[in-house]
């Protein structure tokens, strides 16, 4: 079939529209680049590509993906590379910002000694990858809303790098602005969710935008591992991927209703303190009650559920009254009836308070942390999330160095 044409085919008109309604449901940020960066390369059957988010005066690497160097189910560590590109001419990717120019280069390594900008090959140097052929363009209407950088890199053909084709040049920057639409919103919904948890920062300190950033991270890439390792299909993997990193963001939200002289506490809580505290747990989850959506349904879960212990033993356990501002908090739930999000949730949570400095203490070594978690395995962790963890530790390592607060 010849590509080098203009018109689309009805198929892939299709196949753009329902991408893009597809990125409509989406409601995180990182899912929807995925989707975005997934969907545009089909559309051009490019190899690889990448998306940068505009960020103050720079361009933030955001997401990748790679055919020949990760596999499609592969928990990556680039995806939390962190490092920023200037929006100047210099760079390719922040030529496109600055001037609203699609540009597509055939060859990275023979480009005209006069553009302003210039191929790095950095990444291919540290990958071993050669980048050839490349699409980059803006993610929005030049120059008002540009959200980021969309590029595509080594368009294929009968399995061979080519050059991206007319049509590709043609269509892609359409979908290119589609998209920035959905992406604009996604960022507007994490920003919306840090901005509550810095309502919580006021009140507890340790509740900050760097730690429910890196549990997000942590929740979301602990869940895809586990439902890889059981079989669920992509789909729905990506649905509660999405879901689950904005829900367990939010796991402490109920602490605004604890009061300071608790939360501020620069030592050990009383007994007595201690039995206050557990109410945020019932606080954060009355603020989901009226479930309209599958995030409102899995932050209750979580808000509610995050401290319950595998074993037995946690809080707030079977509540007879969530309305209630006191009364019982008995037979604590135990094993499956303990949502599997509250419980992914709880082993993220640990994992980074016993990482993090706090008022009363440095942060633990990873070792004394993986021998803590791995000996709380079975008691208050579930086991399979437990192996879960250890799977994609280096994923992890690489999140908490990116959202390092």
């Amino acid at each position: 079939m010849d590509r080098d044409c203009y018109s689309l085919s009805n198929t892939e008109v299709v196949s753009i529209l329902g991408t893009i309604e597809e990125l409509n449901h989406l409601k995180d940020v990182d899912t929807i680049l995925d989707n975005t960066l997934l969907e545009a390369r089909k559309l051009a059957g490019a190899d690889a590509g990448s998306i940068f988010l505009k960020d103050g005066d720079g361009l933030r690497f955001s997401y990748v993906q790679n055919d020949t160097l990760f596999k499609e189910d592969e928990t990556n560590v680039a995806l939390y590379a962190d490092y920023t590109v200037p929006i100047s001419p210099g760079s390719i990717v922040g030529y496109a910002a600055l001037t609203g120019e699609t540009v597509v280069i055939d060859d990275a390594y023979h480009m005209a000694g006069d553009l302003p900008y210039q191929f790095n090959p950095a990444w291919d140097q540290r990958s071993g990858y050669k980048t050839i052929s490349m699409l980059t363009m803006p993610l929005g209407s030049f120059p008002e809303r540009v959200v980021g950088v969309l590029q595509l890199i080594n368009a294929k053909q009968d399995n061979k790098v080519s050059r991206f084709s007319e049509t590709s040049r043609a269509y892609m920057p359409l979908f290119a602005n589609h998209a920035s639409l959905a992406i604009e919103r996604g960022v507007m919904n994490r920003e919306l969710i840090l901005r509550m948890m810095m309502m919580a920062e006021l009140r507890d300190p340790h509740e900050t935008g760097a730690h429910v950033q890196r549990v997000g991270a942590y929740s979301a890439e602990i869940y895809r591992q586990y439902a890889l390792m059981k079989g669920e299909d992509r789909n729905t993997i990506k649905r509660n991927r999405d879901v689950i990193r904005l829900a367990s963001m939010l796991h402490d939200v109920g602490k605004v209703g604890i009061s300071d002289t608790i939360l501020k506490k620069p030592a050990k809580l009383t007994d007595e303190e201690f039995g206050v505290m557990k109410w945020h747990t019932v606080y954060g989850a009355r603020l989901f009650l009226n479930k309209n959506s599958r995030l409102d349904e899995m932050s209750y879960d979580i808000a509610l559920n995050h401290h319950e212990k595998w074993g037995g033993g946690g809080y707030p356990g079977r509540l007879s009254d969530i309305h209630a501002d006191s009364g019982s908090m008995n037979q604590p739930k135990s094993g499956d009836a303990i949502p599997l999000a509250a419980r992914i949730t709880a082993l993220a949570d640990v994992f980074d308070a016993l990482s993090s400095k706090r008022s009363y203490k440095e942060p633990w070594t990873d070792e004394k942390i993986f021998s803590t978690i791995e000996a709380d395995s079975g008691t208050h962790f579930d086991p399979e999330i437990v192996a879960v963890f250890f799977q994609i530790i280096d994923v992890i390592k690489a999140i908490r160095e990116k959202y390092r607060g």
